[in-house]
């Protein structure tokens, strides 16, 4: 199986709800009773189709060949005033971070952020009421009720923007998926080409005193990303959701620090201009080949205004103290 294969993140899917049971029409009679009142019970409610977020899923896989849900139609109401049966709700377990728009006028319609938190997505038809709802003094013996109220059908379009603490930005070969793997027991596809990483990798990094955050290594950005070209759109929807984010530049750049940082801030702006807002660090990476006095010199082409720091993920220099960097500014 390729890489990635397991990992969907969009998914288009038609929902019907079920329709409410008709309303009775039943008249009471037993041995006693010749002619007795109007006693036809309501329509039971048909099913919803809800969505309930997660933290067991972190992919929308599962509903990625599940192209339709039917919620199940409420029961017809009984005699002696009994309500039908309500329709069997269809619950869709989703990762925390989906987005649910309507799938023909793009409109967000909610968001799934919390385990356990649910959402009705579309809503069952009401049931009828019964022929006793309608007894008055000039129509003693009503012999109608109302039918249940048809169920709803419409396309939606999950999205999946992936919850963490910390996203990591930066052009294929940044050293990305190696600091998580070294960080956390995520264990990404690492290479030295670019685009190793196709997906969204999670990794969650343990911390002093048994405290911890969530990193996602995230496909790497391609100037040009923002127009969609590269992986594009999919990669930048990752990043919205990340509290802050971690900037990684190799320290055998071709450009200079400043340049490639500005690069990377340029594409995310044109993106969404409100991921400037968000608290930024910047790592060096790979500076296990530099010396001193090489790190030196370029720590004078490292841009002003975010916090920075020279890293090694193979040998280790300066993970530590990373890692406080990321806890000081994610729980500031």
């Amino acid at each position: 199986m390729a890489q990635g294969s397991n990992f969907v993140d969009y998914v288009k899917v038609c929902c019907r709800s079920g329709s409410g049971g008709a309303g009775s029409t039943y008249l009471h009679r037993d041995k006693f009773t010749a002619k007795g009142g109007p006693a036809g019970g309501d329509g039971g409610r048909g099913g919803h189709v809800i969505l309930k977020g997660s933290s067991q899923h972190w992919t929308l896989l599962h509903l990625k060949y599940r192209k339709h849900v039917i919620a199940e139609n409420g029961q017809p109401g009984g005699s002696t005033l009994m309500t039908g049966a309500t329709g069997k709700d269809e619950i869709l377990e989703v990762p925390l971070g989906t987005i649910v728009k309507d799938a023909e006028t793009g409109e967000v319609l909610f968001d799934i952020t919390e385990d356990g938190e649910t959402k009705i997505l579309t809503e069952g038809g009401k049931g009828g009421l019964g022929n006793w709802h309608f007894k008055s003094a000039t129509q003693q013996t009503p012999r109608y009720a109302q039918p249940g109220i048809p169920g709803k059908e419409q396309w939606v379009v999950l999205e999946l923007k992936v919850l963490a603490d910390v996203g990591l930005v930066g052009f294929p070969n940044a050293g990305k998926s190696t600091l998580l793997s070294v960080v956390s027991a995520a264990k990404p596809e690492i290479a030295d080409y670019p685009f190793t990483t196709l997906v969204p990798n999670l990794g969650i990094v343990s911390y002093r005193d048994n405290k911890s955050f969530v990193m996602a290594d995230i496909p790497g950005i391609i100037e040009g990303a923002s127009q969609g070209k590269g992986l594009g759109y999919r990669f930048l929807r990752h990043i919205e959701r990340n509290s802050i984010l971690l900037f990684m530049i190799p320290a055998d750049t071709d450009r200079t620090i400043e340049e490639e940082y500005n690069i990377l801030l340029s594409e995310l702006t044109a993106y969404n201009p409100e991921l400037i807002d968000k608290p930024r660090l910047l790592a060096i990476t790979k500076s296990d080949m530099l010396d001193d006095e090489l790190e030196a010199e370029m720590a004078k082409t490292v841009p002003t205004g975010v916090p920075s720091i020279f890293i090694s993920s193979v040998s280790g220099k300066n993970i530590q103290q990373l890692k406080d960097k990321i806890w000081a500014v994610v729980n500031a």
